[in-house]
This record gives C-alpha cells, structure tokens and sequence, in this order.
C-alpha cells in the first residue's frame, strides 16, 4: 500500500478521491476485462461496483495501494467467482472458469487484502482491445439508439445513472430502465464481448460514431432546460473520441468526429455570457476562443483528409467548424466554401437540417432572398414540422428583407417551439428589438 497523495494518515475522504480518480480513468478498461471474461455486461459491472465499494473501506483503512487497477480487478474476479459458486456450482463454465483464474492466481501471486501488486491472470495489453470491444457492443444496432447513449455513458463512460440522468433532463429511474432493458437485450441477442469481425467493424462503427455525436450534441446545445451548454457532456464525448482515434489510427472518420468535436468545442469560453446568456456568433469575443482545442481540431481534420478517401460526413461538418475557426470575424468567412462543403455534405449525408444550414451560408455568401426560397421550400416539405430552427431562420431571413411583422411572428413561433430557456430567451428578446 501507499499512502494517500501529499502524506497523511489514510482516510475516507483520501480514499474516495482516489476510488474516483481511478475509476474515472479506468473504468471502462476494468469492466471491458471483467465482461470478456465472464461474458455478462451485468456481472461485469456488479462485481466491478462491488470491488469499488470494497475499495472505499479498504483503502480507507489501509491506504491506496501501488496497484489500483490490479486490486479493484482481482476483487472483482473474486466477487464474480463467488457468484458462480453461488448460482452454479456444478456448471461446466464456471468450473472452466475458476479453474483458469485459479492458475493465474497461483502463478502470479493474486493481490492480497494489504493490496500487493501482483499480475494479472489476463493479458493487461488486451486492454485496448477490451475497452473498443465495449464501445461495439455498446452501440450494437439491437439496442435502441437512447439505450445506446445510455449504455455508452454507463459503462463507457464511467457515469452514474444520476449524472446521465441531469446531463439530459430525464428523471433516474427512466435512465436505469434503460441500461437495466439494454444490459438484458445484450445477454438475450447472444452478444459476444468481443471485437465484431473485420468485414464487420466499419459498419458497426458509423452506430459507435452516431452515439458519441449525439452525446457532444447534446452537450454543446442542450435541447431543453436553463443551460445553453452541458460541457461536461461535451468533454465526455470528446474524451471517448480521442480514445476511439487512439484505437482505430487508420479510420479517417474517426478524426473527421474528433476534429468536429474540438473544433466546436473550442468556441464555448465565448458562448456564455456572465449569467449564462447565449452569445450569438456574430457577438462572440473570439479572443476567448480556445487556440489549442483549435489546433488540435485543425491536426485530427488534417489526419482525416490525408487518407486520401475524401471526408465523411463527420470531416465535412469539421471542415466547416475549421472554416469558422480560422476566421477573425463573421463577415471576413469564407461563406462561399462552407456553403459548398454543405453542398457536399447534403450529398453523403442527407437531411433537413443540413438544408437548413445550407440555406443560412447561402443568405451569408449570397443575400437573404436567395437563402428564403430554399428555406420556403424547407418549409413546403413539411419535414422540420414542430422544430424551432425553421422559424428561427426564417425569421431572422425576413427581418434582414425588411418584412418585419412577419419576421416577429416567426421569431415568436419559434420561441413557443424551443424548449431550452436561453435559446427561447434569444429569440424573444430578437422578436422585441424589431422596429
């Protein structure tokens, strides 16, 4: 054992911080490990809380020890080999399975309860494979895509069912039926807590991508409550990106969500006002903007285009972000580029909102009638029906024509649809300024 960190006699407040430091950082890696082997997403993550909790008295009592992975894994396999023993002692699995962790832990000398460092009776450089292994069989297409979000979060992500719960204003019981019926539908499908074949994996990961871009959505403009920004959401899915990238170097779209995600991320010191207002672009102190996300945003699109496929649909919406990112101002982008690379994105990856997007770069680039039609034909689609942008855009399209009756009506409309507190706030306070 060591002491906690600065010195001091071990402590429950020492202990807890240091039970959530490594948990934190490690968590999918420990369950990643613990659902291989035991082939259970439930066991895995019960027998890995039960090591936490044990870890909370332990370590309060005797001090971290060197090893904090290794004693949290060695107490969960011992957790789970009891459970074995407890529910069937003459199963053929289970006798497999305590017969090989036994060999390990004789061979390798298990950790004991003063937490002596020890190996492991599994491969510690599986470690990264574990971990990629969870985020497929996390985002398996038999779930649905919010118990994908969920599951990912959970057991991925490290989160608890209250933090996932307040990051998307849903109440915790609803959140814990959602992993509970996802953890269920997992063991029920037959899912293997293994990589998907290699024929296999670039399918799948467009399901793992889907999940993390709707997690940093979310987090970067939350769809209701009285915060504009979730940034601890964001940071997570931002997080869980650059630990895909660092796992799958030779996937361009990989980089292509990264880049998007730091890129974007890179402008939310100047998002906020002092009471947590929104700032609109064209308000924004791009001074605050965050040049080292920037950097790091503009390498990953860089890493995404050099292998030479062309950019997916993640790249060209970090494109996009990059073109913002290296402009000093609003009226100095490049307007005419992002408005083709939305061209080019409307073809690899259709929708209306990317039409939606189109149509403000090309009011920018082009003047505001242009950009109306293409937003009254949005609306003659019917297919934003009920969602606040549409209103919003046009507007914001009428009010820069002069039609400034039509424009309140709009701003309001859209004011009545937007469920988050700031956005509404924005929007009202536009429709108010109008002559």
């Amino acid at each position: 054992m060591r002491p906690p960190t600065g010195g001091g006699a071990p402590s429950p407040e020492g202990a807890r911080r240091a039970v959530e430091a490594v948990w934190r950082i490690e968590s999918a890696r420990i369950v990643g490990a613990l659902a291989r082997y035991t082939g259970s997403f439930e066991l895995a993550e019960d027998v890995a809380q039960e090591a936490v909790a044990e870890a909370l008295v332990t370590w309060a009592r005797d001090g971290e020890p060197t090893n904090p992975v290794g004693w949290l894994l060695a107490t969960a396999r011992r957790r789970a080999i009891d459970t074995f023993r407890r529910t069937s002692a003459l199963d053929e699995r289970y006798a497999l399975l305590a017969h090989q962790l036994a060999e390990g832990e004789a061979s390798s000398g298990a950790l004991g309860p003063r937490g002596q460092s020890a190996d492991l009776p599994w491969d510690p450089d599986r470690f990264d494979d574990d971990v990629l292994a969870l985020m497929f069989v996390a985002c398996h297409p038999v779930l649905s895509p919010e118990a994908r979000v969920a599951l990912t979060l959970r057991v991925v992500g490290g989160l608890s069912s209250e933090e996932i719960a307040r990051a998307f204003l849903v109440p915790v019981p609803t959140i814990q039926a959602r992993i509970t019926r996802a953890k269920k539908t997992i063991a029920a499908a037959g899912v293997p807590f293994e990589l998907p074949p290699s024929d296999e994996r670039r399918e799948r990961l467009s399901g793992v991508l889907s999940v993390l871009y709707v997690i940093f959505t979310e987090g970067s403009t939350a769809t209701s409550g009285d915060r504009l920004l979730r940034t601890d959401l964001a940071y997570e899915a931002i997080r869980l990106a650059r630990m895909l990238a660092a796992m799958l170097p030779d996937e361009p779209e990989v980089y292509g969500l990264l880049a998007l995600f730091e890129l974007t991320a890179a402008r939310f010191p100047a998002r906020l006002g002092p009471d947590g207002e929104a700032v609109l672009l064209e308000d924004q102190d791009r001074r605050l903007w965050d040049r080292s996300a920037i950097r790091r945003g503009l390498a990953a699109l860089e890493r995404a285009s050099a292998a030479g496929r062309g950019l997916g649909p993640y790249g060209l919406q970090a494109a996009i972000a990059a073109c913002h990112a290296s402009s000093p101002s609003v009226r100095e982008t490049d307007w005419e580029r992002i408005v083709l690379l939305y061209e080019a994105l409307g073809r690899v990856a259709p929708s209306p909102i990317v039409e939606l997007n189109r149509a403000v770069a090309v009011a920018m680039a082009n003047g505001p009638q242009q950009a109306l039609d293409l937003v009254d034909e949005l609306t003659a689609s019917g297919r934003l029906s009920g969602s606040h942008l549409l209103p919003s855009v046009r507007g914001e399209l009428l009010a820069r024509l002069g039609r400034t009756a039509e424009a309140r009506a709009e701003l309001e409309l859209a004011a009545r649809l937007c469920r988050n507190v700031r956005e509404r706030s924005v929007l009202l306070n536009k429709a108010a300024a109008l002559p």
